[in-house]
């Protein structure tokens, strides 16, 4: 019966999101993303503070997530950029991942040496719904992180790469 909903829903949306093909009144080009809608592909630059660099994108709204454990098989998901925010002891880390309870944050790990930050995203599918039927779409998501010391001179490096 789950099938057979879930496959009425698809159909009703790809009718819904598709014009007739005699309907005079429909564009006729298809509608391109906004580039600031696209995640960047940004592999890990090097740079102090993750791959927030002037030509990054940004982002135009992240959902905030904080870490929920308890995930089924948690995985290691990598970030497109870490930054320090108020007193430097405090990193903002943007990723882009599916939705809940599908793609939820198990934890983060952050190891601190004097020379560099690794911070580690771990995901999974959430126990309370472990059946979840989720749409598959990229959203930006963001979470802060604590450090036991400020930032200064140290390098942020993604322990998912």
């Amino acid at each position: 019966m789950r099938r057979i909903c879930l496959a009425a829903l698809v159909l009703l949306v790809a009718a819904c999101g598709n014009p007739a093909p005699d309907d005079s009144s429909a564009p006729t080009t298809a509608r391109r993303p906004d580039a600031a809608t696209l995640a960047p592909d940004t592999p890990d630059s090097g740079s102090n503070h993750g791959s927030g660099g002037a030509d990054a994108t940004p982002s135009p709204s992240a959902s905030p997530v904080t870490p929920k454990g308890g995930t089924i098989k948690p995985r290691k998901i990598p970030w497109t950029s870490a930054e320090p925010v108020g007193d430097g002891r405090t990193l903002r880390v943007v990723w882009t991942s599916g939705v809940e309870p599908c793609a939820t944050l198990d934890r983060v790990e952050v190891d601190e040496t004097r020379g560099k930050v690794t911070v580690t995203l771990y995901e999974g599918p959430s126990r309370a719904s472990p059946d979840a039927v989720c749409i598959e779409i990229a959203i930006t998501k963001v979470t802060e992180v604590r450090l036991d010391e400020p930032l200064g001179d140290r390098k942020v490096v993604d322990g998912a790469r």
